[in-house]
This record gives C-alpha cells, structure tokens and sequence, in this order.
C-alpha cells in the first residue's frame, strides 16, 4: 500500500462505529482483493465516536485512521473519508461484513465508463427484516417513478465513484443513514452515469444502529428533498396532475348527481394549477443556477 498521496489511485473509506468485531476481517478482505488490481491504494477507516476499540484494532491492520470526537452519524463519517481521501477514485464499503469485498475489482472496472457504480445487493439480510423490505421496496419504487428510470438498489453501502465527480453534492448529504441515498439520487438527477452490480449481501457481524421508524422517516424525506432539489417537475407535476385530474372527475360527478359545480372541486383545480406553477418557478431557478455554475 503506498502511502505517497500522489501514488494513491484508490481510496476505500470505511465509516465504524462500534464495529470492533467485524473491522479487522473487512480490512483484512479489502487488502486482499486490491492486492490483486494492480491498483495503489489506500484504507482509510473512519471512526464515529466508537466506545470500543474498533479505532485501535483498525490502526493495527494498517489503516489510516481519522476520529470524530463524539458520533456524528453515517453520512458525516462518509464526508469526512472522502475529503481526507487521497485517491482519485473513492470506493465505499461498510465495516460491519455485510458487504463482498471481492466485488470491488468490479466495481472499479466499470469506473472507468461511470460516474459511480453500486453494487445492488440481491437479498435483505438486516434486522427489522420485513420492515426494512417493506419501506425500503417502497420509497425505491418512489425514486425510481420519480428518477424516471430503474434503481436496483437505492441505499447500498457498496459502491465505488469519481472523487472530482461527488466533491460538488457533498453539502447536500446528510450526516445519517439516507447519505448513500443522496449520493444515488445527486447523480442520477443530474444526468451523471452510474451503474447498478448485482452483488450477494451477507448477515452482519454486531449489532445493527438502524432505527426502523426514525430512519425509514429520514429515508423518505431525503428521496423528496434531493429529487426536488435538482428535478423539482419530477416531484411537482405528478402531483400537479393528480390534483386536476381529481377536480375533474369530482367536478364531471358534481354536475351529473346536482347539476352544479362544488366550491371543492374548484379547489382542486386551483390548487393543481398552483402546484405546477410552482414546479415551472422551482425548474427555471434551477436551470438558472445550472447555467451559473457552467
């Protein structure tokens, strides 16, 4: 492993936090694997405040180690690794030994075609296994509807991408679970090409931090928010239309059971149009802001 920052080609970053028993097997893992790519690299472990030795144990594997001060969450620990990382090309993985590290040859080779590439796990093996499946089959089916095209996996925790590529998102990230969401969805909504990997998904090594309510809660928002951010018609004009087509209907009822329009159904309308005017606004702000940044 090269330690000469301008050597370095790929950098894994690992958030841990209380992953003690499982950090020294994934790093073990990864070496292995890029040992093999010909690639120089570089580990680099991201410690959220732990209260076991997962820093430590991580030290003696030969990781660069940096430390949060107290827990900050997943997605503050990911932001973290990625601007302390040396390598142009950033791959991610968690430290908890759900993930295949042997798929990271291939991740990276299609790197060289996209912007990012995921890898979308074939299997739920997490705790809360049905709620998890439920509101997660949920909210992708949502991205996707709202995205306009396919998404495998929306908040895989294995994934590899372009460091100059996801440097402008990384203010829009959040500091927990939904991050890797965010980082799906910034570059699908702006055109980026990512790629989806079928990879297995193995059962955890210790215990699980997801929250089943307040993270599916968080999931959700995140989906909206950056959807809406960079492509507000996607999220503005279904509703739009929905809302018309619902006065319509009710309207078209109204007349033929009273003879007469209902102050609701004018409601409706009016409120649609509404929407879709503030769908147009938000898109023009934001092909106006595009145009700047060029």
């Amino acid at each position: 492993m090269s330690s000469a920052a301008s050597a370095v080609k790929v950098s894994v970053v690992i958030p841990a936090y209380n992953e003690g028993e499982a950090i020294a097997r994934v790093i073990r893992e990864v070496k292995e694997v890029l040992d093999g790519t010909g690639n120089s690299y570089e580990i680099l472990v991201v410690d959220d405040g732990s209260l076991d030795r997962t820093a430590e144990i991580a030290e003696g594997e030969g990781a660069r180690v940096i430390r949060h001060r107290e827990n900050r969450g997943s997605g503050a620990s990911r932001k973290t690794g990625i601007r302390a990382s040396q390598g142009s090309w950033i791959v991610m993985i968690d430290a908890d030994g759900t993930y295949p590290a042997e798929s990271i040859p291939e991740l990276l080779r299609h790197l060289e075609s996209y912007s990012q590439v995921i890898g979308a796990r074939t299997v739920e093996r997490g705790t809360h296994r049905f709620l998890r499946t439920l509101a997660k089959e949920t909210i992708r089916r949502l991205a996707s509807f709202l995205v306009g095209r396919p998404i495998p996996d929306l908040n895989s925790g294995l994934r590899a991408f372009h460091k100059e590529a996801m440097m402008p998102f990384l203010y829009l990230i959040p500091d927990g679970f939904s991050c890797v969401s965010s980082m799906t969805l910034a570059f699908m909504t702006n055109g980026l090409p990512v790629k989806f990997v079928p990879i297995p998904y193995f059962q955890r090594i210790g215990r699980s931090k997801f929250h089943p309510i307040r993270d599916t809660y968080q999931y959700l928002l995140t989906v909206i928010r950056i959807v809406t951010y960079f492509a507000p018609l996607n999220v503005f004009m279904p509703l739009c239309l929905v809302l018309l087509g619902l006065g319509a209907l009710k309207g078209l009822l109204d007349i033929l059971l009273t003879s007469t329009l209902q102050e609701s159904d004018i409601i409706l309308v009016v409120v649609g149009v509404l929407v879709g005017a503030l769908g147009i606004l938000a898109d023009l702000i934001v092909v106006q802001g595009k145009r700047h940044e060029r």
